[in-house]
């Protein structure tokens, strides 16, 4: 059975062309929401504004309750702080990941643009700078995208519980001679379907180990093991080391991002673009340009039709390729808890469990992937220390930043940035924002 939020959206109290009425119970807390509504209203800003496909209303930033000089001193800082890497990206992983074991790219690099930004208040553009509409690489934003996917299929009740283990939703896949559980140098490979979560390791890892990168899979998928991202300790080691008991070690590992991806495509049944398109980027109306790719090598056949299993994040290649603009439009959709223009497009609990700490993470700042929290670590101190605590992040390697935050009902995409320089940017951009 899908489910829905229990959540009424602000856009639900009034019925639109007739005479306001509240829907709700009549008390003072309820009064109290129509009153603020009525003032954003009146100040001509909703706070529950969205845009519409191919027109997305800018406010200059007096309207939008912001200082223009500091806004435009925040912008100037950031494009005098891009980003010293090179643009050839495909250089840039042969000179970085390429360089661990197995480490060859095997999806689509493209050169990046310079750096680039889109400030939202309100729902409305405050400013851009660089080249907002270019398409380029999002690295690991992509697995927001992913965890979104997740997120619809429980939705659906597709996936009954994010607490369930994942191998009861599996059949047997027919993947690359040499992927599955067994070690690349075992040597005894026959090409048949197999299931991944087989073991005795492997079959107790849920949907939200996955989810958090606590799931410890051991295994190859599109010939990359799991122990050759970021490799620990002494080559000698890395065939055999022991693995975590699933749910107990947090491990940022994009070989089991991508297994969750595989196992994602195995329960919709079609491709993940497909379904991110119908359900989340065509109704957030964003533009016809973002593609989201795979591996030369991450084809499966699903029922009876090739179909390309997506990549979470661009560590081999691939991955979401989107501009900033659409990244913004995502940005405020997980800003919005899910509801775009009063239609609940993921429940608002969703966002709840995505934005709670993954416990096994010694730093306590990851959520499912890839919401970066801001709350302080153990040592008091947080990944933005100039930005509220309440704020969360997409973020992805180039630095590609989705910062989300509620407190100031903002999103700000900046790419390309140096990131030594993002906390003090954004904090420039909250800077910029007056007083009440």
């Amino acid at each position: 059975m899908a489910r829905s939020s229990t959540l009424q959206p602000c856009s639900q109290i009034f019925e639109k062309g007739k005479s306001m009425k509240v829907v709700h119970n009549h008390n003072t807390l309820r009064f109290a929401s129509l009153f603020l509504i009525i003032l954003f209203v009146r100040l001509g800003v909703a706070e529950d504004f969205v845009p519409e496909r191919g027109n997305w209303e800018t406010r200059s930033a007096d309207d939008l309750g912001m200082d223009a000089g500091l806004l435009e001193g925040a912008i100037e800082f950031a494009k005098a702080n891009e980003s010293k890497d090179v643009r050839d990206l495909g250089l840039r992983h042969q000179t970085g990941f390429g360089r661990e074991p197995h480490g060859e790219g095997i999806g689509p690099f493209k050169s990046r643009g310079p750096v680039t930004g889109v400030i939202v208040r309100h729902g409305y553009v405050a400013a851009v700078f660089g080249e907002p509409y270019r398409v380029d690489m999002t690295f690991s934003v992509t697995k927001s995208f992913l965890s979104t996917a997740v997120g619809l299929a429980w939705a659906d009740g597709i996936i009954a519980d994010i607490k369930d283990r994942v191998a009861p939703y599996m059949t047997p896949v027919l993947l690359p001679e040499g992927d599955g559980e067994r070690n690349l140098h075992a040597g005894e490979y026959t090409h048949e379907p197999i299931l991944l979560f087989e073991d005795e390791h492997n079959s107790k890892i849920t949907w939200d180990d996955l989810l958090r990168q606590t799931s410890a899979w051991r295994g190859t998928l599109w010939g990359k093991p799991d122990w050759a991202d970021r490799p620990n300790g002494e080559p000698d080691t890395w065939y055999d080391m022991e693995r975590a008991k699933p749910g107990t070690e947090y491990e940022y590992n994009d070989t089991r991002v991508n297994l969750l991806a595989l196992a994602a495509t195995q329960v919709w049944r079609q491709p993940l673009p497909v379904v991110l398109r119908k359900r989340i980027m065509d109704p957030i109306g964003a533009s016809p340009t973002w593609r989201w790719n795979g591996y030369e090598n991450s084809w499966i056949t699903l029922d009876g039709m090739k179909v390309q299993a997506v990549s979470g994040g661009g560590h081999w290649g691939g991955g979401m390729f989107i501009s900033a603009f659409d990244q913004a439009r995502f940005g405020l959709f997980t800003l919005r808890r899910g509801n775009w223009g009063g239609k609940q497009l993921l429940p608002d609990e969703w966002f709840t469990m995505a934005t709670t700490p993954t416990l096994p993470d010694k730093l306590k700042t990851y959520g499912f992937m890839n919401y970066f929290l801001n709350l302080p670590n153990p040592q008091g101190k947080s990944r933005y220390p100039s930005v509220p605590e309440k704020a969360f992040a997409h973020l992805g390697s180039g630095p590609n930043i989705v910062y989300v935050d509620p407190v100031n009902d903002l999103v700000v995409v900046v790419r390309w940035i140096d990131s030594a320089a993002a906390d003090e940017f954004l904090g420039k951009v909250i800077g910029a924002i007056e007083g009440d």
